[in-house]
């Protein structure tokens, strides 16, 4: 009888997930390539770290979800798979202007999703990634 009334205790004492998601990470087989690409349509400078058969550059993230751009073994680009949502600040079109420019192209524009939840395009990345971009405006 004990034991039924610890694991009750036990699921009450989980704790609520507040983010699914704590680290993503985009595959790259031109590591400088995909570097730039990422660089320049958000305007910013990565750091880049190489370790044996593996590098990596990180998204400068000072709080909340961080993530990195990888290159190393099994680390292979694709269109197929989940859809990875980019954060694009207040308005999305800020960095969609710049995918095409920095070798990337734009499979959807800037589309409403609802009004409380706000917008987002998806586009291909410099290495043949999917990925999406979301912003409240």
């Amino acid at each position: 009888m004990g034991g039924t009334s610890q694991k009750k205790k036990k699921e009450k004492q989980e704790e609520t997930l507040k983010d699914f998601i704590s680290w993503f990470e985009i595959p790259a087989i031109n590591f400088q390539q995909a570097v730039d690409f990422y660089n320049r349509i958000f305007n910013m400078d990565m750091e880049t770290q190489f370790d044996g058969n593996y590098a990596m550059a990180f998204f400068p993230a000072e709080k909340g979800i961080g993530g990195a751009i990888v290159t190393g073994p099994n680390s292979i680009p694709g269109i197929i798979g989940p859809l990875l949502y980019l954060n694009a600040g207040k308005d999305l079109n800020r960095i969609l202007n710049r995918v095409e420019g920095a070798g990337g192209r734009i499979v959807m524009t800037k589309t409403l999703i609802n009004p409380e939840s706000g917008y987002f395009a998806i586009f291909i990345d410099s290495e043949g990634n999917k990925l999406a971009l979301h912003s409240k405006e």
